[in-house]
């Protein structure tokens, strides 16, 4: 049987060193001269934040003996029992004190820097001459006395705050703020809140001026006497033009949007080190004032058509990239998407049926862009366009090769055929009764495209074309580029004799065209700058009780004239409600779509279920209400 031994050992001895330092607390330090010492030291520390220069190397004496001493059982040192406290209590009394000082004698900008200052001190103090262990707490005295109190204070300080820092593009100051900022918990939060509050109030401010401005190009004024008077006053020199007006407003709220778009994306980069939770605020916040504009979908579909139109000519292929990109961070904003789609397919249309594209790799690179953005059958439609125009080219020129075989028509034609699910439906055909040589040449045509396409219908839109034709003037012949209801109104004048004119009545009478194309056009051949009719009596609008006639002394420096009548402009009132209702009418029919695609996938669903999931998908064309939802789904409950 084994048995064991065990004997205790004798507890270990202090050493020397450790006998002498402990005596030397217990006898030196503590009674005679630990106050001394500690007061000392935070009376030069005291003295040397207020800007005088001390004898660091004292103090650094002094830490270094106190951390090595320790009068406690666990071995805390002397330094961290009574110095370190007393430099924390110091600290937050006199940066308290600090900081209410600095905040009734100092600016935003020079609070900032003297706080930075601050952070920077103390940390050279911790490095240098204290220790190390007391800057992490040194900090978050710092933080609690110098930023946490005042986040607020210092971004709405009058004449020096966050919005003066970015109206001024001070960058230097706003990434001082942000690194300060991002110190504190309270301080990024705070930052995000203020600066979407401030993209909001300047987004609000170019909405009223937008508005306010549109308001007058509808012609409100004239429902007020006196201003009317004053307008007649300031108009007689110069006419206006409503229209032009209301794109040059519609254009303008555009690159306002995108100038400030610019700046707080400059600022987000530059100063606040792209961080993704300011970022978030700032879209939110444009996206809100984007959306509270009633007009915001047409208005960017106008930007993007007059870039496309004339605003690229001349760019480089960067340049170009850089502008479509900046309008797609627009479109990105938008809920109404549906909207803008219509918009912009009108917009496209014209383009296409006037030749007024500057570049067709621009406007393919648009297209590619939104199909990214939303999908490909946000941009079928919109392709089907592209298509038809290739189609009709290539139409165009097996006429033209059949008619050559023949006996070609007196009229040169370019036809292009608008397949109609594709082509914007607004676009209803004009009446118009075409002179016996332009139907003879449309016949040519029909008979021979129907021959090789059966079962199609051709419908004329003569609204929508142009025509070049040369006029004799008693000086010299021009040709002149109109549109195609210009041209017949233009032949009516062709067999009239010197002197002789037409009524208003009788050329309504000859052609059958509507009023609103008859007056804009007589407007556009006697009223504009290129006068070859003449109007009776003179004036810039055209009214029922008028004559017109050939103005024979007419004369031009150029040979060839565009006299443009179709021009992209902002809605009126009354066109604005016919788009609403049509937009609203499309949205019926992609709910009931929606609402019947889910239920043949899920086959049974709670109708709360069905509700919020016809919203999720019907979020990416327009931002859906609920009730109206509930409501299609009673009435295809109905239908069943």
């Amino acid at each position: 049987m084994a048995s064991a031994i065990f004997s205790a050992l004798p507890p270990r001895s202090p050493s020397v060193v450790e006998l002498g330092r402990d005596l030397f607390v217990r006898h030196i330090i503590r009674p005679p001269i630990k106050d001394h010492v500690i007061n000392t030291i935070l009376s030069l520390l005291h003295i040397e934040r207020d800007g005088y220069v001390i004898n660091r190397s004292a103090i650094t004496n002094c830490v270094e003996a106190l951390l090595l001493l320790s009068d406690h059982p666990d071995g805390t040192s002397v330094y961290k029992r009574y110095l370190e406290p007393e430099i924390l209590r110091q600290s937050d009394v006199y940066y308290k004190a600090e900081a209410a000082r600095l905040l009734e004698t100092c600016n935003a900008l020079e609070y900032l820097r003297r706080v930075q200052a601050r952070f920077s001190e103390e940390e050279s103090r911790a490095h240098q001459y204290l220790s190390l262990q007391t800057l992490v707490p040194l900090r978050a005295i710092l933080q609690d006395t110098l930023l946490t109190p005042h986040l607020q204070t210092l971004i709405d300080m009058a004449n020096s705050g966050l919005n003066v820092m970015i109206d001024h593009d001070k960058l230097d100051d706003l990434s001082r703020l942000y690194q300060l900022f991002s110190l504190v918990p309270e301080g990024v939060p705070s930052l995000r809140r203020s600066l979407k509050v401030s993209v909001q109030r300047r987004g609000t401010e170019l909405n009223s001026v937008s508005m306010e401005g549109r308001e007058l190009a509808d012609g409100d004024a004239e429902d007020d006497p006196d201003l009317a008077a004053k307008g007649k006053a300031k108009t007689k020199a110069r006419p206006t033009n409503a229209g032009a007006h209301g794109l040059a407003l519609a254009l303008r709220w555009v690159e306002d949007v995108l100038r400030l778009k610019d700046k707080f994306d400059r600022v987000w980069e530059v100063s606040f080190k792209n961080n993704r939770e300011i970022e978030s605020g700032l879209n939110e916040a444009f996206e809100s004032f984007i959306n509270l504009h009633p007009r915001a979908s047409e208005f960017i579909s106008l930007y993007i058509d007059e870039n496309l139109k004339k605003g690229l000519k001349g760019k480089t292929d960067a340049e170009v990239e850089v502008i479509l990109d900046k309008t797609i961070t627009l479109f990105r904003f938008i809920t109404e998407k549906d909207v803008f789609e219509r918009y912009y397919k009108a917009h496209l249309a014209k383009r296409l049926l006037l030749g007024r594209s500057v570049s067709d790799d621009a406007e393919r690179g648009m297209l590619a862009k939104l199909k990214v953005e939303c999908g490909f059958q946000f941009t079928v439609k919109l392709e089907g366009m592209f298509h038809d125009m290739k189609l009709s080219a290539d139409t165009t020129q097996a006429y033209r090769d059949h008619v050559g075989k023949t006996t070609a028509p007196e009229v040169d034609m370019s036809v292009i055929v608008m397949t109609s699910t594709f082509w914007p439906m607004s676009y209803a055909p004009v009446p118009c009764t075409l002179p016996p040589l332009l139907v003879k040449a449309s016949k040519s045509f029909e008979q021979f495209y129907l021959s090789r396409h059966s079962g199609r219908k051709l419908t004329w839109q003569p609204s929508l074309g142009n025509a070049d034709v040369r006029v004799t003037f008693k000086t010299r012949k021009h040709d002149l580029n109109v549109s195609s209801l210009a041209l017949v109104i233009l032949l009516l004048f062709e067999d009239l004799g010197e002197g002789e004119f037409l009524t208003y009545e009788e050329i309504k009478d000859a052609t059958a065209i509507p009023d609103s194309e008859l007056q804009r056009n007589l407007q556009s051949l006697a009223c504009t700058k290129f006068k070859v009719l003449k109007k009776h009596p003179p004036g810039r609008d055209v009214n029922i009780d008028d004559s017109f006639s050939f103005n024979a002394d007419f004369s031009s420096p150029s040979q060839k004239i565009k006299i443009s009548t179709v021009a992209a402009r902002v809605e009126s009132g009354e066109e604005r409600k016919e788009t609403q209702d049509r937009v609203e009418e499309e949205r019926r029919f992609q709910t009931d779509a929606c609402i019947v695609r889910i239920m043949k996938d899920r086959k049974h669903m709670t109708h709360n279920d069905l509700v919020n999931e016809a919203t999720r998908q019907l979020t990416s064309r327009f931002l859906p209400n609920p009730l109206n939802i509930k409501k299609r789904i009673e009435a295809l409950i109905e239908v069943r």
